[in-house]
């Protein structure tokens, strides 16, 4: 069971931390060809979010600071998750970047949602940032014990790891990453039932923690229990069907179960 979540910085800019944005979504004119495909369309003049034209200057350049400091000023969080569900495929994807980058874990259930878009671009964004999003969650203090658990899995100090995270479920027991990165500590320490209780309580907390529901599918496929394991395994690929290793272990475990 590899760590699950990458609860690292990340090139979020914070300058704009505490400064309130109307929400409201802005728009510019862009001119297309007359021809895109679109039926009974005037195609010379469509509207396009100003999210579309700093994402794909983002694209160009990678400037990662300059994009949150653009989105940041036209748009709040409320506006760019009603473009993940409203927008076309290249403004969910803006959109979804963008959560990823400025977002909480207010946003978790709109990222959550776009791991299962019809664009394979949304849902990679989405699985990325989601993840980040998992970590971004109670005070800057317990942010910041929590990564220091993740850090110490990343290290292979498992025990250090979980009398950490003990520590954090303590304090804050509605994080769902601590018992996640608990529950990760426990199963490379072997302790199996352990590790499948903290990952249980991860997706009560966070029914979209497709990563605890794929770890506890390893540990039950360590204590040889095939079906449970299959169970778990078709869970975490529900909430993310990105997962090609979990799609790969269902077959196996599918196959298997019918030879028996």
């Amino acid at each position: 069971m590899e760590r699950q979540s990458r609860c690292t910085g990340s090139c979020r800019e914070r300058a704009f931390q505490g400064v309130h944005f109307e929400a409201v979504v802005f728009f510019e004119l862009t001119t297309f060809g007359p021809d895109n495909g679109v039926t009974g369309v005037d195609t010379r003049r469509v509207r396009t979010p100003v999210l579309v034209i700093y994402y794909n200057r983002y694209l160009t350049n990678s400037d990662c600071a300059m994009f949150i400091k653009r989105v940041a000023r036209r748009y709040a969080n409320s506006s760019l998750e009603r473009l993940v569900g409203m927008g076309d495929h290249v403004a969910r994807r803006a959109s979804v970047l963008a959560l990823s980058l400025m977002g909480d874990y207010s946003s978790n259930t709109v990222l959550g949602r776009a791991l299962v878009d019809r664009d394979r671009g949304v849902r990679t964004i989405a699985e990325t940032g989601i993840r980040e999003l998992w970590c971004r969650v109670g005070s800057r203090q317990q942010q910041e014990v929590l990564r220091e658990v993740a850090d110490l899995n990343d290290q292979r100090q498992h025990s250090e790891a979980a009398r950490l995270a003990t520590e954090l479920i303590h304090s804050s027991p509605w994080i769902a990453e601590a018992w996640c990165q608990r529950g990760t500590a426990n199963y490379h320490l072997g302790q199996y039932d352990a590790a499948i209780r903290d990952c249980h309580q991860a997706l009560e907390i966070n029914p979209y923690h497709f990563t605890a529901a794929a770890g506890m599918g390893q540990c039950y496929m360590l204590q040889q229990n095939p079906v449970a394991a299959l169970e778990a395994f078709r869970r975490a690929l529900r909430l993310n069907p990105g997962m090609d290793e979990v799609r790969a272990q269902i077959v196996r475990l599918q196959r298997s179960l019918k030879r028996e």
